[in-house]
Parts: C-alpha cells; sequence; structure tokens
C-alpha cells in the first residue's frame, strides 16, 4: 500500500492489524494486513518539525495491552519545535497524553559520546515487561521507560547509532546503522539482556541498518542502503539501495530482498515480512525460513 504521511516505526497489534507511525502528520494509522485499508487511529501527536525527507516527529510505536504508546522526537525548542520528545499515550483520537519526558531527562543526564542535539533522537520503541526500551541512535544508549514516566539507562554504546530492536524473553537485539558514513563493517546486530554487563554480536556486514525481527531461519536485519558521503548526518540512504538480509550462523548476513527504497522499519508475521518505507508504503516480503 501506499499514501501515508511519510512512514517510521511499526508494530503488529491486538486483533493483527499493522500500526504504523506517520512523522510527517503526526498520526497513527491501523492497516488491515489482508486488504491494505488505512485507518488514522490518532491524530493528535506532533508534526515533524524537520524538513519531510529528514528525521523526527512520531517514530515508533508500541502495545501494552490495548493501549498505544508512540515515541515522539526532534520537536523541542532545541531543533525550533515547542512540543515534548518523548513518550506518549493514546487515549482517544483526539487525545495524546505525554507520559515520560524523555527530552528533559536527556538535557540532565547527557551521553558520554559526542552530540549536538541535546534531546538526542530517539528512534525505536519496545514494549517489554514493566514498561519500554527506546534506543538513542545519536547519544547511543538504550533507555527503559516506564509508563508512569520513570526513565533508566539499561546499555551504554559508544558510537555506533542503535536503531531498531526485537525483545524475545530478557533478550534483546538492538540494530546498529554505525557511524557516518555507515559503512557495511559498522552496521550489526547485538544481543543482550537489560541489566547484564554482557553484549554479544550476533551478525555484521550490514549497511545502516534501521531495524532487526526474528523469523523463520532465524534473525532478519533492514538495511536502509547507501549513505552518500558528504550528506549531513541523519540524511536517509540513497533511494532503492535498501535490503533485507538475514543474519547467518558465521556471523554475517545474506540477502534476502532488493531494492528497497530507504526502508524505516519492519515488522515479522509468520513468513511475511512488512516494511515500511520512508516516503510512505508498505510493501511486504516472503520469507522461506
Amino acid at each position: 500500500m501506499e499514501g501515508l504521511a511519510g512512514g517510521s516505526g511499526s508494530t503488529v497489534g491486538p486483533g493483527g492489524d499493522l500500526y504504523v507511525t506517520e512523522p510527517v502528520s503526526g498520526d497513527l494509522t491501523r492497516v488491515d494486513r489482508r486488504t491494505g485499508e488505512a485507518t488514522t487511529v490518532a491524530d493528535c501527536l506532533p508534526e515533524r518539525v524537520l524538513p519531510p525527507d529528514d528525521t523526527g516527529g512520531a517514530m515508533d510505536v508500541a502495545f501494552q495491552g490495548r493501549t498505544a504508546y508512540v515515541l515522539v522526537t526532534l520537536v523541542g525548542p532545541d531543533v525550533g519545535g515547542d512540543d515534548v520528545v518523548g513518550l506518549y499515550r493514546v487515549d482517544a483520537p483526539d487525545t495524546c497524553t505525554v507520559v515520560a519526558d524523555i527530552g528533559a531527562w536527556s538535557l540532565e543526564n547527557p551521553p558520554e559520546t559526542d552530540f549536538f542535539v541535546p534531546t538526542g533522537v530517539q528512534y525505536a520503541l519496545e514494549a517489554v515487561h514493566g514498561g519500554f526500551l527506546v534506543t538513542d541512535g545519536h547519544h547511543n544508549r538504550v533507555l527503559h521507560v516506564t509508563s508512569d514516566g520513570g526513565i533508566t539507562e539499561v546499555l551504554t554504546l559508544g558510537n555506533v547509532v542503535p536503531t531498531g530492536l526485537a525483545a524475545h524473553g530478557r533478550s534483546v537485539l538492538v540494530a546498529l546503522a554505525g557511524p557516518v558514513p555507515h559503512e557495511p563493517a559498522t552496521g550489526r546486530v547485538l544481543a543482550f539482556r537489560p541489566g547484564d554487563e554482557d553484549v554479544r554480536e550476533v551478525a555484521s556486514g550490514g549497511r545502516l541498518l534501521v531495524d532487526v525481527e526474528r523469523g523463520p531461519g532465524g534473525v532478519y536485519a533492514l538495511s536502509q542502503g547507501v549513505f552518500t558521503p558528504g550528506n549531513p548526518e541523519g540524511s536517509p540512504a540513497d533511494p532503492d539501495t535498501g535490503q533485507l538480509l538475514r543474519a547467518t550462523r558465521d556471523g554475517g548476513f545474506e540477502l534476502v530482498a532488493e531494492p528497497l527504497d530507504r526502508p524505516t522499519s519492519m515488522e515479522v508475521v509468520g513468513r511475511t515480512a512488512y516494511v515500511v518505507t520512508l516516503d510512505g508504503e508498505i510493501w511486504t516480503v516472503g520469507l522461506r525460513g
């Protein structure tokens, strides 16, 4: 399907439908996986402040029970906006409530790595027991955020640009885009357990990885594609250079599908991957396992 006001994060919600954030408009949309019919669930989220092909706004969505929560970034005063950077709860189609001010917390707890956006650039949201995990690709860390506003840092990284998340029990996978210019050698998937110091590399060799999921035959990673050197930090990859990859037993990746046009997130249901793109399309890819 196509026609969304930009595409960013996604999840499979109650009933099995796909939920997608539209960062340009600030909408949360439900998509029927059988028909492709799209329905606006909420239109109360902050709109993107930066240019349409940039990043920020409503970045990702996750559920606790039947309640949707949305991660919003790059909408605060430090980038010219006037909204809260953080976790929003969807209470009604026209009512979204801030439950965790991640921007304020980031101002009070700056990272050890270099940064120029004080409130950070949060990318992915994953529901876990007791709350949510959030990646900050600019501040290079993973946070635990509760639905009543508590925030703690659970994984501190170097300049590796953490993006997508996938949780299975206590084990968590995190995709790394790697620093600019996002060379394949720095595109990796790590596994960790919140509270433990051990971090294990699952696979490496993907360009500008933006998401990770478990599926038939193992671990899948989403590569946004080739980043043109000289473009500003945070710019998307070149059009039609993205790939869907699967981790191999020797710690590398094998190609599943290409070309993809600047993918941003994916969900795996059964033997199908649903891939969301920057310009508001959703593609399906069959997985053979």
